[in-house]
């Protein structure tokens, strides 16, 4: 199973699909989200505003245009609220739908970042947890394809490589 954490920025990776932490509307945004926008150019925009949004815990896909991947996809990740309001199952939701469409669409080398622990403010260590299991169960059924976890900061990539150390300690 190719799974790695890594430090960097996701708009600059070139693998076959990146994947955007997006809101429902698909229509850029800030953090992530923007980020990518900016760097895929206004084409991407033109093609999200085709797809009429997205609901949190699902995923759509587009083009990467200006991007080095050929393509990105786009999941709105759940906004915090307490814990009780199924954010765990949507957010692993967003990682698995993802997932999913990388499959369908042949990207074997797919990059990740973060999803919902920035301005949605999933708490990042739980966060990290539910992330590694989903992809790392994933790619038990899906050896062929590689996954990274691109982190934007030193205190994520922390939280990734424990929730990586606890998952194998515990298989």
């Amino acid at each position: 199973m190719g799974y790695r954490i890594i430090l960097g920025d996701i708009t600059q990776q070139h693998v076959d699909a990146i994947v955007n932490a997006a809101n429902t509307s698909l229509l850029g945004g800030g953090g992530v989200d923007g980020a990518v926008h900016r760097a895929a150019g206004p084409e991407l925009l033109r093609e999200c505003r085709t797809l009429h949004g997205c609901e949190t815990g699902k995923a759509k896909i587009t083009k990467g245009y200006r991007l080095p991947a050929d393509y990105v996809i786009h999941t709105p990740g759940p906004v915090w609220r307490g814990g009780n309001a199924g954010e765990d199952e949507l957010l692993a939701g967003s990682y698995r739908s993802s997932l999913h469409l990388a499959a369908e669409n042949g990207a074997k080398t797919v990059a990740f970042p973060s999803i919902s622990t920035g301005i949605y403010r999933f708490p990042l260590e739980r966060a990290a947890r539910i992330a590694t299991e989903t992809v790392c169960g994933f790619l038990r059924e899906h050896p062929d394809m590689d996954v990274m976890m691109v982190c934007f900061d030193e205190r994520t990539k922390t939280a990734y490589e424990r929730a990586f150390s606890e998952y194998r300690a515990a298989l």
